[in-house]
């Protein structure tokens, strides 16, 4: 389904379509046919070979599925500077689609000579496996320091994807146009939940969506999150949608190492839908494959443009969207408000509707959690990630109404199963 021409007014929304057209307007999908696969695999062997990470892998997912149309590989020096310096790229006709996080991948002086002269390399798997041909290649440096400095604002020693990532790779960049040799698989049991933008859409259209709202999270869905993604799903409703679909998109690649992790979110997530906090007949959960930067209002447009690519035409967004604690001061890194800000604003996101939510908190005298009223403010408590992971920690119950209680019970026995693996490493450990 194509996005409309022209764009109506519902309430004062601009409206584009239910359906919005992908960056660039087609999906990239940069998977082999299987008819070709074996012709690509022995292409690639004869190729110098680049090893991947784990996170160069999940990147490599990103792009072969279209998260990141209309960009057909890792970047070149033009696009990488794009990236960089402006947050978007600019097409062959003169438009500009937003492009805020720089996609590279990093070789070291060993590789680089290896390579030699080659105008093609092969994208070798973590576990050795053949992944990939990177072709049409271009080499150029990686200044890090500036890398660090414009995507996140500061080069504070403590961010947790440049210490796994940037600080670690290589002093050159790779770019290239991305063939992949098949699809990128984990095995850990939650494959079916990797839907691709293209299998997305279809099943928007298997479902009559007349609207999708997307929610990003990295975090177990409480009851606040479900009153905001239904109190959505309302206001849709009442601006004159029949089916608005949420599309509930937590964050599936790198995330820092205090994050709960993804199988135990996904199975808290489960168990939301199941106690019938948020309808299945209306919900779509779904992984989205990307690692996270915890970089703010420059990483949440890519999590907006991503969705646009998936589909998704409405995109929620609350405080601090991408953020974190300042990594050497006792402060956020990023002011609060800047992220919604920030994607009214941007580039290349204009056909996008952006939805900033009302706060929500735990209602003390209604016992369950509510949009935060000023005038009684005392009778709210706000809950932070870091008070909800010490309450499953210390065995202590939130108060009721404040998750499902299939979804609190999921986590208090992953934090159980850490304490016991923690008392079983002191006990091996010799004195």
């Amino acid at each position: 389904m194509q996005s409309l021409s022209s764009s109506c007014s519902r309430n004062g929304l601009a409206v584009k379509s239910s359906l919005i057209e992908p960056d660039g307007g087609a999906l990239v999908d940069l998977v082999v046919p299987e008819s070709k696969r074996g012709v690509k695999i022995s292409e690639a062997e004869a190729l110098p070979k680049v090893k991947l990470t784990k996170i160069d892998l999940e990147w490599v997912h990103v792009v072969s599925e279209g998260w990141a149309s209309p960009l057909k590989g890792f970047m070149r020096e033009n696009e990488y500077l794009q990236s960089l310096h402006f947050n978007c790229l600019r097409m062959e006709n003169g438009s500009l689609v937003n492009m805020s996080l720089p996609i590279v991948l990093a070789i070291d002086d060993e590789v680089k000579e290896n390579i030699g002269g080659s105008g093609s390399v092969a994208l070798v798997g973590p576990d050795g496996d053949l992944v990939a041909i990177l072709s049409s290649i271009e080499i150029y440096k990686h200044n890090k320091e500036e890398r660090i400095a414009r995507t996140w604002g500061t080069t504070a020693p403590g961010l947790p994807y440049v210490e796994e990532v940037i600080t670690p790779a290589g002093n050159w960049l790779i770019g290239g146009d991305l063939v992949v040799l098949k699809p990128i698989k984990y095995n850990d049991g939650l494959d079916h939940y990797r839907l691709s933008p293209q299998q997305l859409r279809k099943e928007f259209d298997r479902r009559q969506a007349d609207a999708v709202f997307a929610f990003q999270l990295r975090n177990p869905v409480h009851n606040g999150h479900a009153l905001l993604m239904n109190d959505t799903r309302r206001r849709l409703l009442e601006m004159g949608y029949k089916n608005p679909i949420l599309l509930l998109h937590p964050l599936g690649g790198f995330t820092k190492a205090d994050d709960v992790p993804l199988d135990v979110r996904m199975e808290q997530h489960s168990k939301v839908l199941e106690d019938g906090v948020l309808d299945p007949e209306t919900t779509i959960v779904s992984i989205f494959p990307s690692p996270m930067h915890y970089a703010g209002p420059t990483e949440v447009q890519w999590h907006a443009k991503a969705r646009i690519n998936a589909g998704a035409n409405f995109y929620i967004v609350g405080r601090d969207p991408a953020g974190m604690g300042h990594p050497t001061e006792k402060r956020d890194l990023y002011d609060p408000d800047h992220g919604k800000k920030v994607l009214s604003m941007a580039p290349g996101l204009e056909k996008l509707n952006i939805l900033p939510f009302r706060v929500a908190a735990y209602d003390t005298v209604a016992k369950k959690m509510a949009f935060f009223d000023p005038s009684r403010a005392k009778d709210f408590l706000f809950i932070s990630g870091t008070k909800m992971r010490t309450y499953a920690r210390t065995g202590e119950n939130p108060p009721d109404g404040f998750m499902c209680p299939g979804g609190w019970e999921v986590l208090v026995k992953y934090y159980e199963s850490l304490q016991a693996e923690d008392s079983t490493l002191k006990q091996t450990v010799p004195a």
